[in-house]
């Protein structure tokens, strides 16, 4: 191989593996090391604690930013990254089977969140430095696109993959189609106290039943419900097949009020409710519930004296308005072998229709299989960094902001941050950043609450299973085209010609709730329209807002002010994310959603004073 650096590089051999590179770690984090930890048995209560922690790296990245700039090149901090996640990865996989791998998996996380934040500044610069500005124009919709494929990547197919380890791994698994059908709701009488299994010929093996579960879709009596499952849940916990989780206790006193309540959030609540109040009667709880049936699990025959072997229980496939309320995870040992360890299905209240969906059960060597999986993707990260090793190119700019060391170098830290805070409007920089998606950060928290509330309390009814198929399908998809056409024209007249259209692109289409809220309709093609409507508006839209961060970060520390700005985005989506629901929960949907939609008028007005040059993102005469 040639020792020649190669400058300039066909940007399609590098920004999709780049940006593919920078999801895959986060969802991870995110994501699948819930399922994981899942999986290998850890409490619900440790699973939410430890991994809640997890996402503190990618909040606090700005903070060390200006050492990404400082010192060495965003190309060498790419690639070194990619070998330390691969590195974090393996260290996962070879940690899984010790005593306390709880506790050294998450210091394996702990450094795979640390090294793939660092990554994202890295990588964010270097995409500025290794593109011009016609091409960061074009390529923003392409990032955005192989980033949603790593999030697809680490919710579905790695979930897979594990998935096929573990059945590939332990006994046969065990497949089940459960239906909703319409007819009265039977009595579910199920005594498992009387059914004793005898030990069978044959290789070790699931036993399930019943063989064609149906559920009724008539409601049943919430109470009726809550004893079923409660019920099955005190045999499951009785029988050894899993331990009782503690709830968290909560402090004494919790019960008062607080400065903020007694003086702020109280009183607004009320003048609130009092002139802008939802404009319907009370509606009290209601004392019906979904059907719910039993499914039981045992095995043929009883393992080996200390042998444990471990089924876990999940859909698969079909209607998600089917689902699992008890037991997904069940141990089995040469004492409780023949006793039936419960599963509870229940249907979503709303549904009504005669539908399926497809559930598993499988036993393998679930240590294994996570092992294969991380090793699987420590490999994966080893290609990443040969790779982009070879394949990035070396721009000139990409050099070190200084060579000093010591005390200089501590002094240029911090004038890094001074500079970008220096830069000139920055107010309106700031405010631009902070507003530009205030009613979109405020609808994001409720649209899925309002398509699964009931029209009785202003929601559209609708079931799990139509807002999983609404937002993880026509959603992602029409978010998607949005982007990809945002990043097309705006390298092809610039981003101050297509900054307003942008700007009402993602603010307009908050209108759909609005009419959405009013109407209530029945029709899932027309909720589904007005969704992608809005998702396309906002894809299209978001646009202007990256290439805008691209822009203010221009200059000596781009990497690092590229980094501010994220900090800044995140903050202009925390804040008011944290309100809505308060707000929602006193004004109701309808006023709500108008609410949104006069949110966005700060964005229109602050678009009128950002500064963007008219040339930033076309194709200069010399690139022509």
């Amino acid at each position: 191989m040639s020792g020649k650096k190669i400058e300039n590089r066909n940007p399609w051999a590098w920004v999709s593996t780049l940006y593919y590179a920078e999801g895959i770690p986060y969802v991870i984090v995110m994501t699948v090391s819930v399922i994981m930890y899942k999986r290998l048995g850890i409490s619900n209560t440790d699973i939410a604690l430890y991994t809640s922690w997890l996402y503190l790296p990618w909040v606090i990245k700005p903070l060390w930013s200006p050492i990404v700039d400082l010192l060495k090149t965003k190309r060498f901090w790419i690639i070194i990254m990619q070998l330390i996640i691969g590195a974090g990865l393996a260290g996962v996989a070879l940690t899984i089977p010790l005593p306390n791998f709880f506790q050294y998996t998450l210091a394996f996380l702990w450094l795979l969140a640390f090294s793939s934040a660092t990554h994202d500044i890295a990588a964010d610069g270097f995409y500025m430095l290794g593109l011009d500005k016609h091409q960061q124009a074009f390529f923003v919709g392409v990032r955005s696109t192989f980033y949603r494929l790593a999030m697809i990547t680490g919710q579905g197919l790695l979930i897979i993959l594990a998935g096929y380890f573990e059945s590939a791994t332990g006994l046969e698994p065990v497949e089940m189609t459960v239906r909703s059908k319409l007819a009265p709701p039977a009595v579910e009488v199920f005594d498992p106290a009387s059914m004793q299994f005898n030990e069978l010929d044959g290789e070790l093996r699931i036993i399930s039943g019943p063989a064609t579960p149906e559920i009724s879709t008539a409601k049943i009596q919430k109470q009726m419900a809550d004893s079923l499952i409660s019920a099955a849940r005190t045999w499951n916990i009785q029988n050894g097949f899993y331990q009782e989780e503690k709830p968290v206790s909560s402090d004494a006193g919790n019960d008062d009020e607080g400065v903020w309540t007694r003086n702020i959030s109280g009183p607004l609540s009320q003048v609130l409710s009092k002139y802008f109040g939802p404009e319907m009667k009370e509606i009290p709880p209601s004392d019906k519930n979904g059907n719910v049936a039993y499914l039981f699990f045992a095995l043929s025959k009883p393992p080996s004296e200390n042998e444990e072997i471990v089924m876990n229980f999940g859909l698969e496939s079909g209607d998600k308005s089917i689902n699992i309320v008890e037991g997904t995870r069940f141990s089995f040992t040469s004492k409780n072998w023949n006793k039936p360890a419960l599963a509870v299905i229940q249907l979503d209240p709303k549904l009504n229709t005669v539908t399926e969906a497809g559930f598993n059960a499988r036993s393998g060597n679930i240590p294994l299989a996570w092992i294969i999986t991380f090793s699987i993707l420590g490999g994966m990260f080893v290609v990443f960094f040969v790779y982009h090793k070879i394949i990035l190119p070396y721009p000139k700019i990409d050099q070190p902001v200084t060579q000093s060391s010591g005390s200089e170098l501590l002094k240029e830290f911090f004038r890094t941050f001074a500079l970008f805070f220096k830069k000139e409007r920055i107010g309106v920089i700031l405010t631009f950043l902070l507003v530009y998606r205030l009613g979109e950060s405020q609808l994001v928290k409720l649209a899925s609450p309002f398509m699964l509330d009931p029209k009785e309390l202003g929601g559209l009814g609708l079931t799990t299973g139509d807002v999983g198929l609404i937002y993880g399908t026509i959603g992602i998809l029409a978010l998607t085209l949005g982007g990809l056409l945002g990043g097309f024209v705006a390298a092809k007249h610039g981003l101050k010609y297509w900054l307003w259209w942008m700007v009402l692109a993602i603010n307009l289409p908050n209108l759909v709730y609005v009419y959405l809220s009013y109407t209530l309709p029945d029709s899932f093609i027309i909720i589904s329209l007005g969704v992608a409507v809005e998702q396309f508006g906002y894809g299209f839209g978001f646009t202007a807002y990256m290439l805008f961060m691209i822009y203010v970060s221009d200059g000596n520390h781009k990497t690092a002010h590229y980094a501010i700005t994220t900090g800044f985005m995140a903050l202009g989506m925390m804040i008011p994310g944290m309100i809505s629901g308060w707000l929602q929960d006193i004004i109701g949907y309808q006023h709500f959603f108008v609410w949104v939609v006069i949110a966005t008028i700060p964005s229109f007005l602050i678009t009128r004073f950002i500064p963007v040059d008219a040339e930033f993102g076309k194709k200069s005469a010399d690139e022509k």
